[in-house]
C-alpha cells in the first residue's frame, strides 16, 4: 500500500540503518536514498537479514535534484524519514561550506521535491545541538535555540526552513527530532555504529579501545563541575531512537503542521560511569587518562523528554548497561565494523 511507502535519505548509516528495521518491523514499506559517503551496503544487506524482506538502496546524494525526482516517481512514497547529512562538530567547523551544501541545500533539494510530488509528511533528524550552551536544564523544546558550531547552525537552519514551509505549505505535517547521544546497537549484534576513522564519539571509541583497536581513552577534563568530575550526557540507545521515528511518522501522519520533540532518556550519564558500566559489559577495566577540556564541551547536557511521552506516547526504556552490553556485542562480532 502506498500510504506505509517512506523515503529514507541516508538510511545506509548508523540511525537510518536501525529505523529502516523498525520501519519494516511496524509494516512501513521503506526505501533508502543514500551516497554511502558515511553509510555501508553492508549495514543495509544486514538489515535486510534481520527483516526478512529487501531493502531496495537508491545510491544518490540527496541535492541531487534529477535523482529525487526519480524516486519519487518510481517508488512514490507518502513520507519522508530525512537522515542524510554530515554530522562532525570538528570537521564542520573546519569546512563550513560543505556542511552548508550537504545538510542545508539538501534539504531544500529535498522539500522541492516533496513538494513537487504531493509527498506531504516528513520527520527530520536533527539535534540538540541547536540549543547550544544551557540557558537552564534539563532541555525542553522551549530552550532558546542558540547553536555554538557551523554543524548545530545547519540544523537549526534547516528546522527553520521546514518552519517557513509548513507555513506556506499548509497541508506539510514535519517533526524535528532533537535527539541527543545515540548509542547502541542492535541486540543480535549485526547491525551497530561503524565509524569511519577516529571516533568523535565516547561509546564508539570506548568500544574500539575494549576491543584492541586503540589503547586507551582520553577523558576530556576531571574538574567539570559535576558529581565526579567528567562531562555528563544524555545517551538514548539507538534502537529506542529507531523507535522515535517510526512515533513521530505515526504522529504526522495525521496532522498537520510542525512539531520539535527531544528525544533522549531524561538522564544523565558521566563519562566515568559510562566507562565504567562498559568496563562491566566486556568484563575487563578499560584504560583512560584524563587531559585537558576542549573547548565548546559543556558540563552537562541532559533532556526533559516528557514531551516525546506525551505527544508520540515514545519513551527510551533501555538502560545504560544494555546500552554498553549490545554496543560491545557489535564490537566484539565485528572488531573492524562492517569491514569484517
Amino acid at each position: 500500500m502506498t500510504e506505509n511507502r517512506v523515503l529514507v535519505t541516508g538510511g545506509a548509516g548508523y540511525i537510518g540503518s536501525h529505523t529502516v528495521l523498525s520501519l519494516v518491523q511496524s509494516g512501513y514499506t521503506p526505501c533508502v536514498l543514500d551516497n554511502l559517503c558515511n553509510g555501508s551496503m553492508a549495514a543495509l544487506e544486514r538489515v535486510a537479514e534481520l527483516a526478512g524482506v529487501q531493502i531496495p538502496l537508491i545510491e544518490a546524494d540527496v541535492g541531487d535534484a534529477n535523482a529525487l525526482r526519480r524516486v519519487f516517481a518510481e517508488y512514490a512514497p507518502q513520507a519522508v524519514i530525512h537522515f542524510a547529512g554530515l554530522k562532525s562538530v570538528a570537521e564542520a567547523t573546519a569546512r563550513p561550506l560543505l556542511y552548508y551544501r550537504n545538510n542545508v541545500s539538501g534539504s531544500v533539494a529535498l522539500l522541492e521535491a516533496m513538494q513537487q510530488a504531493g509527498c506531504r509528511t516528513l520527520v527530520f533528524s536533527s539535534s540538540a545541538t541547536v540549543y547550544g550552551d544551557p540557558a537552564f536544564l534539563p532541555y525542553t523544546e522551549a530552550h532558546p535555540i542558540r547553536p555554538m558550531n557551523p554543524y548545530g547552525h545547519t540544523k537549526a537552519m534547516v528546522e527553520q526552513i521546514i518552519a517557513d514551509c509548513c507555513e506556506a505549505w499548509p497541508q506539510l505535517s514535519a517533526v524535528n527530532l532533537r535527539y541527543f547521544n545515540p548509542v547502541g546497537a542492535h541486540e543480535s549484534g549485526r547491525i551497530g555504529e561503524d565509524p569511519q576513522g577516529v571516533p568523535n564519539n565516547l561509546m564508539p571509541y570506548l568500544a574500539q579501545v575494549a576491543v584492541g583497536r586503540r589503547d586507551y581513552l582520553n577523558v576530556f577534563g576531571t574538574d567539570w563541575p559535576t558529581p565526579d568530575g567528567t562531562g555528563v550526557r544524555d545517551y538514548v540507545h539507538v534502537m529506542d531512537l529507531a523507535e522515535a521515528h517510526v512515533a513521530a511518522l505515526r504522529f504526522a501522519q495525521g496532522q498537520v503542521g510542525l512539531q520539535s520533540i527531544n528525544v533522549g532518556t531524561g538522564r544523565g550519564t558521566s563519562v566515568l560511569e559510562l566507562i565504567a558500566a562498559f568496563s562491566a559489559a566486556c568484563g575487563k577495566q578499560v584504560p583512560w587518562q584524563g587531559v585537558a577540556r576542549r573547548a565548546g564541551d559543556l558540563a552537562m547536557y541532559y533532556a526533559d523528554a516528557s514531551c516525546a511521552e506525551k505527544i508520540l506516547g515514545w519513551k527510551a526504556t533501555r538502560s545504560v548497561e544494555q546500552m554498553c552490553a549490545d554496543t560491545w556485542r557489535w564490537q566484539q562480532a565485528n572488531p573492524q565494523g562492517y569491514g569484517t
